[in-house]
């Protein structure tokens, strides 16, 4: 694309959103005191508002008889060459 074809394209969206945002508050304003929002959920420490609790991963290093016969992702077989 050229220089101008990508403003074009920029100020086409810019006006897609102005639009999208007059909409949004037309919308708001038609709604009335009646729907306006509650109090912000309060949010913890191992609470997200998007999604579950975190879980917390503990410092300790993992056993290592957990990587016994493990290949390196990636790095090819142990103790041979890479291809």
């Amino acid at each position: 694309m050229s220089l101008q074809d990508d403003l074009s394209a920029v100020r086409h969206r810019l006006d897609d959103l102005v639009r999208a945002v007059e909409r949004l508050e037309r919308s708001v304003a038609t709604t009335g005191p009646a729907h306006t929002p509650g109090p912000p959920r309060t949010v913890g420490p191992d609470t997200r508002p998007d999604g579950p609790a975190l879980v917390p991963v503990p410092d300790t290093p993992y056993d290592s008889s957990l990587w016994t016969d493990s290949d390196d992702e990636g790095l090819g077989v142990r103790n041979r060459r890479a291809p």
